[in-house]
């Protein structure tokens, strides 16, 4: 609203003065000179004829002055008229300022602002998306305004064969591994519900047994019964499933997608943005990352954000290349190492990657004995991971691999 109201006024304080110069005669003060010398020049005609008239000029004479004050008076008349005719365009040009201010105010808002919204400062958006967060619906509430969801079709065979899975587990409820089966095989059949149902019974039965993929699963099949949305419930899950492994992929998916979701694409850019550097194309959470990831860095301020590729899809000699080439003689180690490190090398420097891969190039640089360049991209790489504690301990731990001192 602020922004609306300085508008305004400054719109406001542009219109008044320039329309105050529209409202002002066009006279200057040659306009002003040449009406005076007008109304002179008549005067001074009438003034000849009364003398004229009464004898005191000859009529040759005031033949003569006639024709010159007359002369003179036209001059004068045709000096007003030039400056009354020289104001059209002024105005006009006036007249689009106005609107240019104004119209022109309007649509950069329209084009960089977010009209229909009040003022938006940094805290009052953080407590915004903290109260949306609180106060968002359940699972229950969310699956209740889905669609009815269409029948799968499935052969009979399978029908058959999932009819006497669910009456087995409902006969041995604490099956492990037949609740296992139910929960993956209702997912498969788009049954979320009962799919979630079995899992939560699941996690019941493994206790504090259960793992970072059980609650993750648990996660997943409560995001799908709501649509893809990530309730309260499907929070907890995806926290009980990064608590146990904090580099879980398909928790940290959802916790960005849930943290979007409440207003905070700042949070969701940071963590999607961390998990595509360290996961593979495989990964099931790429894909959908990729489709909303720049979406997310516009609403995040990063407009010139460039996604990066995955880490299993680049070039670079892996633990296993290096270990292999420690034991072959000095110019054949030197020569496939170089080879593998080259490309890997490059591509960190020009495109970024993830905390192994620079931990993997520091080691290799080791294996060739160039401690310089071992060390250079040691420094280089705590520097990019610096507000990363598990990636500054891997690159420590590699820069001792390599033999490089503090």
């Amino acid at each position: 609203m602020l922004f609306w109201i300085l508008i305004g006024v400054m719109a406001l304080a542009v219109a008044v003065v320039l329309g105050l110069a529209l409202l002002r005669r066009p006279a200057t003060q040659d306009q002003d000179a040449a009406d005076y010398d007008i109304r002179v020049y008549r005067d001074q005609l009438a003034e000849i004829e009364r003398d004229a008239a009464r004898g005191v000029i000859p009529a040759e004479e005031a033949e003569r002055i006639r024709n010159e004050v007359s002369r003179r008076l036209l001059s004068a008349d045709a000096k007003r008229g030039t400056s009354g005719g020289a104001a059209t365009l002024p105005r006009g040009v006036m007249l689009i300022a106005v609107a240019l201010t104004i119209g022109g105010a309007v649509a950069l808002y329209w084009r960089i602002g977010a009209p229909g919204y009040g003022d938006l400062p940094l805290a009052g958006r953080i407590e915004t998306a903290r109260e949306l967060r609180e106060s968002r619906p359940d699972q229950a509430t969310a699956e209740a305004s889905m669609p009815a969801a269409p029948a799968t079709d499935a052969p009979a065979e399978y029908k058959d064969l999932m009819a006497r899975l669910r009456e087995a587990v409902a006969q041995r409820p604490g099956d492990e591994q037949g609740l296992r089966l139910l929960a993956r095989n209702e997912g498969a059949l788009g049954n979320f519900k009962a799919a979630y149902t079995a899992q939560e019974k699941l996690l019941g039965v493994l206790g504090a047994q259960a793992t970072a993929v059980d609650y993750a699963d648990y996660a997943d099949m409560l995001v799908l019964a709501a649509g893809g949305y990530v309730s309260p419930e499907a929070e907890r899950a995806v926290r009980a499933a990064l608590a146990r492994d904090a580099k879980n992929g398909a928790a940290q998916y959802y916790l960005g997608l849930m943290m979007r979701q409440t207003g905070r694409p700042d949070l969701a850019f940071r963590i999607w943005d961390g998990l595509l550097r360290q996961s593979g194309p495989q990964d099931a959470w790429v894909p959908p990352i990729r489709a909303q990831i720049m979406e997310v860095a516009q609403l995040a301020g990063r407009d010139d954000y460039q996604p990066p590729l995955p880490a299993a899809n680049l070039p670079g000699p892996s633990e296993d290349d290096i270990a292999a080439a420690g034991e072959l003689d000095d110019e054949g180690r030197q020569a496939m190492i170089q080879g593998m490190v080259s490309g890997l090398a490059e591509r960190l420097a020009n495109q970024g990657g993830s905390a192994d891969e620079w931990a993997r190039l520091i080691r290799a640089y080791g294996v060739l004995g160039d401690a310089d360049r071992a060390r250079a991209i040691r420094d280089e790489a705590l520097g990019v991971f610096t507000t990363d504690p598990a990636g500054l301990k891997l690159i420590q731990q590699a820069g001792q691999d390599a033999g490089l001192d503090g």
